[in-house]
């Protein structure tokens, strides 16, 4: 099994890692379109008034624009360790075993908006890129990534996939039909019947992933994720649109 994460906006600075290795990273045949991306936000930095304008950075954002200028050269850390914000927060990889973090490494990409999806092991530095931005010197991030993404999930043969990205990102690289998956969504029940939640929505998500690291279930399909829910009184029941499961939780 393959679980896809949303990235966070907010990520946290520093690290200690090798300057970014665009080769080593997950899902290698990536590698030409991550290079067009990151060589743009680059000469997009040196630039502060068009990054400002591009990016939608408001005066306290301007750091981002020297993160952005340094992506080739700064320090780099794991990817499940950059990103902040409540999904990771709950996610809480920095407590988790090294058992369950190598668990991490061999289940989790991260899809981001400069790499696409990285693994949760992979070493990445700071930036800023939003989904819907549109680089100057390269086509729209859709039209981008999507079919690349979608070739290169298909190319490592998933036997299921677990998608917990926002649409946003999906729309960067929807899983590949030929690949068995469910996409997730967070709902609550009340008399009314079940309704979506906004607040919980990436919190349960996280809580969700940090189960699943800390027990390491062997999962090759829904029916598998299915029974290890059950065991772990996690509630996933069909959605109501082919394809889409439900968490299920409380407020």
């Amino acid at each position: 099994m393959k679980i896809l994460l949303p990235p966070s906006e907010t990520k946290r600075p520093g690290g200690d890692g090798a300057p970014l290795d665009l080769a080593a990273l997950a899902l290698p045949a990536l590698h030409s379109q991550r290079t067009a991306v990151i060589d743009a936000l680059v000469d997009l930095a040196s630039d502060e008034d068009a990054s400002r304008r591009v990016l939608k950075l408001s005066a306290r954002q301007l750091g981002d624009i020297e993160h952005n200028r340094a992506l080739k050269t700064a320090a780099t850390m794991p990817a499940i360790d950059r990103y902040t914000g409540v999904l990771f927060d709950a996610l809480d990889a920095a407590t988790l075993s090294t058992a369950s973090r190598r668990w991490l490494a061999a289940h989790v990409w991260i899809h981001s908006a400069p790499m696409g999806p990285v693994g949760a092991l992979d070493p990445i530095p700071a930036y800023r890129l939003a989904a819907g931005t549109s680089l100057p010197g390269i086509a729209a991030l859709r039209r981008h990534w999507a079919e690349a993404t979608t070739q290169a999930i298909a190319g490592e043969e998933p036997t299921f996939v677990l998608d917990l990205r926002s649409e946003a990102y999906v729309a960067l690289g929807p899983v590949p039909d030929s690949v068995a998956s469910a996409y997730v969504r967070v709902v609550t029940d009340d008399e009314d019947g079940s309704r979506a939640l906004n607040h919980f929505n990436k919190k349960s998500k996280g809580l969700l992933v940090r189960a699943l690291a800390e027990t390491r279930p062997r999962i090759a399909s829904l029916r598998a994720l299915r029974g290890w829910a059950q065991k772990q009184g996690i509630v996933l029941r069909d959605g109501s649109e082919i394809g889409t499961l439900e968490l299920v939780v409380s407020e």
